[in-house]
């Protein structure tokens, strides 16, 4: 089972992606949160594998509780998909650079909504590639806050991390990377996990924005 934790300040869109989880088979929902702070506080009670997140709420947003329930999660952090109106959304940039797995519109169906919530579950960290990597050029021009700290060195990846890191950022999946490269996908997430651990980042998606940031990838290249 899938422990789903929903997010939502409109009552009828949360009771309805509920309803869709409930009736699905091999998804349990484990507690709806109407705005961030109380997200914060189930996901930490519930403790569940998916977070289905609403980025635009009053008082504390889904960006600010992205953060707070990945960095208070005491064991296994939570897959959180960020859900939005528009995809081309810069609060959904800042979920991604905060450490949400992907994202999906609202207007997406049933199948799609279960098919996101398995892949960023089974550790598809980066849901419909293609799609947030235009959202991720049309944002990482933008430069980062001020009291942000600058974006890890990356010489400490080899020749291999470096190219496999940057394919990804350009929305390459890894059946494709391997297929460029002439090597297996088993190895091309090897070398992604590696490159994840190295930089300290929590997912595909934060790797994808620290491409752009560091200008391993440019935006339109």
């Amino acid at each position: 089972m899938i422990r789903v934790l929903v997010v939502d300040d409109q009552f009828l869109i949360r009771a309805g992606l509920v309803g869709l989880l409930d009736a699905a088979p091999g998804f349990e929902v484990v507690g709806e949160a109407g705005d961030g702070e109380q997200a914060v506080r189930l996901a930490a009670e519930t403790r569940p594998d998916v977070v289905l997140m609403d980025i635009r709420m009053p008082g504390v947003n889904g960006i600010e509780a992205t953060e707070r329930i990945l960095a208070e999660a005491a064991e296994r952090p939570p897959r959180v998909l960020v859900l939005t109106t528009f995809d081309l959304d810069e609060y959904v940039y800042g979920a991604l650079r905060a450490g949400a797995s992907g994202f999906l519109l609202k207007d997406s169906g049933p199948e799609r909504l279960l098919a996101a919530v398995t892949a960023v579950d089974g550790g598809d960290a980066l849901f419909a590639p293609s799609v947030t990597r235009r959202l991720v050029e049309a944002f990482a021009r933008q430069q980062a806050p001020a009291d942000t700290a600058p974006p890890p060195d990356l010489d400490v990846l080899t020749s291999r991390e470096v190219e496999v890191l940057r394919l990804t950022a350009r929305g390459l999946s890894n059946l494709e990377i391997a297929d460029r490269l002439f090597i297996s996908e088993a190895t091309v997430k090897t070398h992604l996990n590696r490159t994840m651990t190295k930089l300290d980042l929590g997912s595909r998606a934060q790797a994808v924005v620290l491409a752009y940031e560091t200008g391993l990838v440019t935006p339109g290249g």
